[in-house]
């Protein structure tokens, strides 16, 4: 991916676009796009920031990423022979057509692109992904028709929205770029100590200055946001390893003493650390 903002190769003459990503992980850069989104994960697993949240992906999850949603899939790429696999589609609502969504024939999907704004998981994506192994050797009549019948599935089932928060501006070049360096320098040290001179400096901006430029573009501070990512990291090590400890999951995860790391779990989570452990185990 590149920075933001990022455009969508385009093929000529086709209203909607269909894109596989084959890699080792994914770990692309933060970036938005007008196109809306919308992709299931075949194989791979990691962490996905849309806005101003944290969300985890797994194998068979699928998501609708609004227009000029900023986001990014980074893999937990903890096995070196482990292959991330992903299938999208992208459309505009003026991608066939200015009036095209306008008809009286596309009126319920009214909802669809209202809780696209701010993205959106589905609860129960199982009934999807069939449709979206089939894309892969379809024709782009066959694509069109695939795709109509994912809208209607999209529109009806229950989902949960990915950001909270959507900044009113389109980004610019340089913001896309500085955006990107911030969150590209937050994914890869999450884990270790990260000051306010030190993103401040990665952001070439005065401490007070980024501090209000965080918060303009994701309405929350950039502590608060490390915090999130953080504790999104440490459920997916309490949820995939039992034999770590705690203690050992709150030191990889960036936090220096087991009481803060407490402390900020059940800000977060509302629940404790070692609770969550057992009832997610419970599910399993």
């Amino acid at each position: 991916m590149k920075v933001l903002p990022f455009k969508i190769p385009k093929p000529k003459n086709l209203g909607v676009i269909y894109q596989e990503d084959k890699t080792p992980i994914f770990y692309g850069n933060f970036h938005e796009h007008e196109e809306i989104q919308i992709s299931c994960i075949i194989k791979g697993k990691g962490t996905l920031v849309v806005g101003d949240t944290i969300h985890q992906y797994s194998e068979n999850d699928v998501f609708v990423i609004g227009s000029n949603l900023p986001h990014v899939f980074k893999s937990d790429g903890n096995e070196e022979k482990a292959d991330s696999f992903m299938i999208s589609l992208f459309f505009t609502e003026t991608s066939f057509g200015t009036g095209f969504f306008k008809l009286d024939d596309f009126k319920e999907l009214d909802y669809f692109f209202k809780k696209s704004s701010n993205g959106c998981k589905l609860i129960n994506s199982q009934p999807l992904v069939p449709l979206f192994l089939q894309l892969q050797k379809a024709s782009n009549l066959e694509r069109f028709i695939t795709f109509l019948e994912l809208l209607k599935i999209l529109n009806k089932s229950e989902s949960i929205p990915l950001a909270s928060f959507i900044a009113q501006k389109k980004h610019s070049d340089d913001s896309g770029k500085r955006m990107q360096t911030i969150m590209r320098y937050t994914m890869d040290n999450f884990n270790s100590e990260i000051t306010l001179d030190t993103i401040a400096e990665k952001a070439n901006m005065t401490k007070n200055a980024f501090c209000r430029y965080f918060k303009k573009r994701t309405n929350k501070s950039y502590f608060t946001f490390l915090n999130e990512l953080r504790i999104e990291n440490a459920c997916k090590l309490l949820t995939t390893n039992n034999e770590i400890s705690i203690k050992e999951i709150a030191y990889k995860c960036g936090y220096n003493s087991l009481s803060n790391f407490n402390r900020k779990f059940l800000a977060i989570k509302k629940t404790t650390p070692l609770k969550y452990r057992n009832a997610m185990l419970q599910r399993l």
